[in-house]
C-alpha cells in the first residue's frame, strides 16, 4: 500500500511491453486500493501453496550458499568472491559482466552492491531494473531439485529425531541471524528457555552466538547447515 504510484505506473508500463494492459492492471497502476489488496491476497495464497511447504529447505540451501561465499571472501577477497559467483558471470576489475543478459549498465557510483542468493532466477544473475534503487544482484542458488520435496513432518524428520523437536526448531529458526527474543517468538518459548536451547546447540557447534549492542544474536554455523541438509562438510 505504501509503494509510490509513480513506481507502480513504471512497473506496470514495463510489463505492458510484453502483454497488453487489462482494466485490472490499469487500476493497479493507478494505486487502486481494491486492486492492491487483491494482488496482496493472491501473493499470500501463492506463497502458502508454492513456497511455504519448502521454506526449511530453501532457507538451508541459501545459508549453505552464504557459507561458501563467505569462505571465498575470506580466502581470496572480493576478487575470488566475484570470480566464482556464477558460470555466466565474468569479473574483470572493475567491471562485473553478466553474460546473456539485457544490454544494461549499472554504475555503482560509490554505492555498495548487495548479493542476493535466489531460487527464483534460474539461468543467470539479474539486477533491479530501476537504477535509482539500491544496487542488488540476485544470482541463482545451485541446489539442484532437492528443494522440490516438501519439508518432512516432524515425526519423519531425522534432524528432529536427532536433536528433539524443540532444538530442531531452534536450529531452523536460527538459519537467519536472530536475537534471543525473536528466537523465542519463532519457536513459541520464553526467552530464558530459548537461550538455554541455543546454548546447547552452540556448545555442539551447530550455531554461533555474538553480541550486537545490547542484544545476543544467534545464527546457524556451517556444521549446522550441513546437519539441516543431511550432509557433512567436506
Amino acid at each position: 500500500m505504501s509503494t509510490p504510484r509513480r513506481r507502480l505506473r513504471d512497473d506496470v508500463a514495463c510489463l505492458a511491453n510484453r502483454r497488453p494492459p487489462t482494466p485490472w492492471t490499469r487500476k493497479l497502476a493507478d494505486g487502486d486500493v481494491t486492486a492492491l489488496r487483491q494482488l496482496g491476497t493472491a501473493l499470500d495464497r501463492y506463497y502458502r501453496r508454492a513456497v511455504a511447504p519448502y521454506r526449511g529447505q530453501l532457507r538451508a540451501h541459501v545459508e549453505a550458499d552464504r557459507s561458501r561465499r563467505g569462505k571465498a571472501l575470506l580466502t581470496g577477497g572480493v576478487d575470488r568472491l566475484l570470480a566464482t559467483l556464477h558460470p555466466r558471470v565474468e569479473w574483470r576489475p572493475p567491471v562485473l559482466r553478466v553474460l546473456d543478459y539485457v544490454d544494461q549498465d549499472l554504475h555503482l557510483d560509490g554505492r555498495g552492491l548487495v548479493l542476493l542468493p535466489s531460487h527464483f532466477c534460474r539461468h543467470h544473475p539479474v539486477t533491479l531494473k530501476d537504477a535509482d534503487l539500491p544496487p542488488v544482484l540476485a544470482y541463482p542458488v545451485n541446489s539442484g531439485f532437492a528443494w522440490l520435496t516438501p519439508d518432512r513432518p516432524a515425526m519423519q524428520d531425522p534432524v528432529t529425531s536427532l536433536l528433539g523437536r524443540t532444538r530442531a526448531a531452534t536450529l531452523r529458526a536460527s538459519t537467519t541471524a536472530v536475537t534471543t527474543t525473536d528466537l523465542a517468538r519463532r519457536i513459541g518459548l520464553s526467552p530464558p528457555s530459548a537461550s538455554k536451547h541455543a546454548r546447547v546447540l552452540r556448545e555442539a557447534g551447530l550455531i554461533t552466538t555474538r553480541r550486537d549492542g545490547g542484544a545476543v544474536v544467534h545464527q546457524v554455523s556451517g556444521l549446522g547447515v550441513a546437519v539441516l541438509n543431511g550432509e557433512l562438510p567436506a
